[in-house]
């Protein structure tokens, strides 16, 4: 439910995007870099990341949008990305991929709620700094909303 009053028909964030599109246009530049600029994450994970929080979130809107997107580009079947949602841990994903979605979850909890351990683990599995920051500052951009 809005508490504003935005253009009827674009849901989610969109709308915001439409009340004020000078700050619409920034967000969109940087949606844009974190989901399709240059990262050591490809964007299929970055899109599935974008989707995981957007779930915990409970936005329908971006949840569908990344969610749709993530599975397209995957190219698994349509539950994958439904089983990502309900259980990281017994998904076809690398452990790198389960440890960031870790981190990812906690973001969403909190910045503060990601531990040195979740950063060793992932560490541990593979996952570099870049892509520590790229998992930690893609899932902050879904908090907007």
């Amino acid at each position: 439910m809005a508490h504003i009053d935005i253009p009827l028909g674009f849901p989610g964030i969109a709308g915001l995007m439409k009340y004020r599109p000078d700050t619409g246009k920034l967000l969109l530049e940087l949606s844009e870099t974190l989901l399709r600029g240059d990262s050591p994450l490809s964007v299929e994970e970055r899109e599935l990341i974008g989707a995981y929080v957007s779930r915990r979130n409970e936005c329908n809107f971006c949840t569908g949008v990344h969610g749709t997107v993530a599975k397209q580009l995957l190219k698994h079947n349509s539950n994958f990305v439904d089983a990502v949602y309900d259980n990281v841990e017994n998904t076809d994903i690398t452990d790198k991929l389960k440890a960031l979605l870790k981190i990812a979850a906690k973001v969403q909890l909190g910045g503060k709620q990601v531990s040195e351990d979740d950063i060793q683990q992932a560490k541990n599995v593979g996952a570099t700094d870049r892509e520590i920051h790229d998992t930690v500052i893609n899932c902050s951009s879904f908090l907007y909303v």
